[in-house]
């Protein structure tokens, strides 16, 4: 469950695995080219969902960078529109369905797995900061740059996808993150029936990954155990089991990149943790090219093997 790069990135790992995979994907997202097709066709925002089938799909490298493909500045009205999403946008007219469009792409590009849409419909997400103002929309919240005490939907009883609900109630296994604390990962599970399918599956192992770094906006200044405790305040719950997360070094030259942005490496408060209850799985699980990006071969093995594990204490 979640949405953005960190979701993606994961997946390309976890489907080289033996595991039956079904993505739910945040529809929240109001920037960019999701937001202009979102406002213009009165549709979900495509942008997360495209990112997930891209990343699941099982094609030829050219086809993934032409689904990935965005059209760049002095291209008219296309500039900006990645071309997967205009093609979910147009399966969706054709279709008159959004989910119908998005399981059309899925056969197409072989996707491996479920891609699933938290909601058929798209929804406005709202923060109340600490100092009382309210920010309206997904891509306005990092703007704010106010530390944010809590989050909340528009409808604020929106009824998630039924088939999202019984992947939950059927999963051995539950993911939540990588990605935007605020912005992918916890509008998931402020859709109620989402959170509540997660609490109610007492035979799911529920695992939550842990960003690598903060977000400008978003997690200023948190720990692992603050990204946790973000969690249980929107939930009112406990939800998860074990914690994967970074503890390898990032080289000096790399943080100040971020640093730049105002991101730093998010601390591994390990006792914080280990006191509320939390399993951590700790390891090197960077790697830096343009950008850091969790390793998605490690991190899908420790995944694979902590399902497996679970599977066998189960039987």
């Amino acid at each position: 469950m979640g949405g953005g790069t960190g979701l993606s990135v994961m997946l390309r790992g976890l489907k080289q695995k033996p595991l039956d995979i079904t993505a739910i994907v945040t529809v929240a997202d109001d920037g960019g080219s999701s937001g202009i097709l979102r406002n213009e066709l009165q549709m979900p925002p495509p942008g997360d969902i495209r990112n997930v089938l891209t990343a699941l799909a099982d094609v030829e490298p050219l086809m993934s960078d032409m689904i990935s493909y965005r059209f760049p500045a002095g291209s008219g009205g296309l500039a900006g529109h990645s071309l997967g999403n205009l093609i979910l946008a147009a399966i969706t007219d054709i279709s008159g369905d959004f989910v119908t469009a998005v399981r059309e792409l899925s056969r197409v590009f072989a996707v491996r797995g479920r891609v699933l849409p938290a909601a058929d419909q798209a929804v406005i997400l709202h923060a109340e900061m600490e100092d009382g103002s309210i920010v309206t929309g997904e891509s306005k919240i990092p703007e704010a740059k106010g530390r944010i005490k809590r989050l909340f939907l528009e409808p604020e009883q929106v009824e998630p996808l039924p088939e999202a609900v019984q992947a939950i109630r059927e999963a051995d296994a539950i993911l939540i993150g990588p990605g935007s604390l605020y912005t992918s990962i916890l509008p998931n599970l402020l859709v109620p029936k989402l959170a509540e399918a997660v609490l109610n599956n007492t035979q799911a192992i529920k695992i939550f990954v842990c960003n690598v770094m903060t977000q400008p906006g978003e997690t200023d200044g948190y720990t692992v155990s603050d990204h946790l405790q973000a969690v249980y305040e929107h939930v009112g719950h406990h939800l998860i089991d074990y914690v994967i997360v970074n503890d390898g070094e990032i080289p000096l030259h790399v943080q100040d990149v971020y640093a730049e942005k105002g991101a730093k490496p998010v601390q591994l408060d390990y006792d914080v943790l280990t006191s509320r209850g939390y399993k951590v799985i700790a390891d090197t699980l960077v790697l830096f090219r343009r950008y850091l990006r969790h390793d998605a071969d490690k991190l899908s093995e420790h995944i694979w093997s902590l399902v497996q594990n679970w599977m066998l204490r189960k039987r």
